[in-house]
């Protein structure tokens, strides 16, 4: 299956399940060290729970169940494909990993405004939004078909509804324990690069 795919889109799944098998040979090590903390956590002198710039990349490459990592795996086998081969290797790999890095500092913004205890963040969600919004900019009237319950859908509409539901449940705290915000500053990412690309506001046209 993963042989159909194009190169960069395969990479990015191959290296998310092999990050997941070292999380679980190296034990919470590794994920201390490479997941997202809040800008206000301890430093490493005294703790593994510090926040450093390359965390900003690399929680987008762990996950916490296997659940976690097959769902976004399987969006990305879904959407990213299609974009790898409508973009190119590079535009497409700079998206997603725009997407990630934007992802990350929304979480970093909400976790100091909310001022919660200290929690790591990880994830390619962030990644995962990001090309769904693409998706939906540039195909719009696909069909995609809901899993549960299984209602088809034209691609716009289906994420114009996802990106409400993770507001809403972001803004009342419906879901704790997932990083709404973050999803959010990914499709947000996706957006600023493709209307950097299109030129387009906020950006000059070139």
């Amino acid at each position: 299956m993963l042989n159909s795919l194009p190169p960069v889109t395969r990479a990015l799944i191959a290296v998310n399940i092999l990050m997941f098998v070292a999380e679980h040979l190296l034990g919470d090590n590794l994920t201390l060290r490479l997941a997202l903390w809040p800008l206000q956590s301890a430093p490493l002198s005294d703790s593994l729970m510090s926040f450093q710039p390359w965390q900003l990349l690399t929680y987008g490459f762990l996950h916490g169940s296997l659940w976690h990592l097959f769902f976004n795996m399987f969006a990305l086998y879904m959407f990213g494909g299609q974009l790898e081969m409508l973009w190119g290797p590079k535009r497409y790999l700079n998206l997603y990993l725009a997407s990630v890095i934007v992802a990350g500092l929304a979480q970093l913004l909400v976790a100091g405004i909310t001022s919660a205890a200290p929690y790591p963040t990880i994830g390619a969600s962030g990644g995962v939004f990001g090309l769904l919004l693409a998706y939906a900019m540039y195909f719009p009237h696909r069909t995609i078909l809901l899993l549960i319950p299984p209602i088809p859908m034209p691609a716009w509409l289906f994420v114009t509804l996802y990106g409400l539901l993770e507001l809403y449940l972001g803004a009342t705290g419906s879901e704790p324990g997932v990083a709404h915000f973050a999803h959010l500053g990914g499709m947000v990412g996706a957006w600023l690069l493709i209307q950097y690309w299109r030129g387009r506001p906020p950006f000059r046209r070139r």
